[in-house]
């Protein structure tokens, strides 16, 4: 079996973008092994409970919040914490950061990405979806430096298209890609 092309997989994703994660979640295979990290603009002065949410629609098990300094594992989901920056250290755990929201948004899908690529370099693959504001498309350009790859959900398959259309604006070398096509990248790349 060949080695898998990526070691974790991140999702950014904001206003329209809950329906393409559960349509991406519930297409990878039961035992998908590479780690994936979901950073989620949500409300941060209500409570929720989008972890059991996406477990529940998206028929998975496996999804939580991380707490700070817990290890990155195989087989996981992983949910950026409610009014928390997610990011990752060196010895490959979540660090757990409340300092000021970047794009008016905590979690800040940009610092994530560049956390995460900063610490995984060419084995992150990096997804930005649906959303109303600029978050992730400079994140992306920290991936594609880095040697990742970085998707963008085409502007027209999404539901609110300013942040596939911020990223894109700012990286001429996104792959744009409709939700179906992203899941056929994911499984093409890795031999779960």
């Amino acid at each position: 079996m060949k080695e898998s092309a990526f070691d974790i997989i991140v999702i950014g994703g904001s206003a329209g973008s809950i329906e393409v994660i559960i349509y991406l979640l519930k297409s990878l295979p039961k035992k998908f092994q590479t780690p994936v990290v979901l950073i989620i603009h949500r409300m941060k002065n209500t409570s929720s409970s989008l972890d059991d949410m996406l477990s529940k629609e998206a028929g998975v098990k496996n999804i939580i919040e991380p707490e700070d300094k817990e290890p990155i594992k195989r087989g996981r989901i992983y949910l950026a914490p409610q009014n928390y920056h997610l990011l990752v250290e060196q010895d490959h755990t979540f660090s757990l950061d409340y300092s000021e929201p970047v794009n008016f948004s905590r979690p800040s899908i940009d610092l994530s990405f560049e956390s995460i690529s900063g610490v995984f370099g060419p084995k992150t693959l990096a997804i930005l979806l649906s959303g109303a504001n600029k978050d992730g498309a400079a994140g992306l350009t920290k991936v594609i430096e880095k040697g990742g790859l970085a998707l963008v959900q085409s502007p027209e398959s999404a539901l609110y298209p300013t942040m596939p259309k911020a990223a894109i604006d700012l990286n001429s070398t996104v792959l744009i890609q409709n939700p179906e096509q992203i899941i056929h990248c994911i499984l093409h790349y890795q031999n779960n």
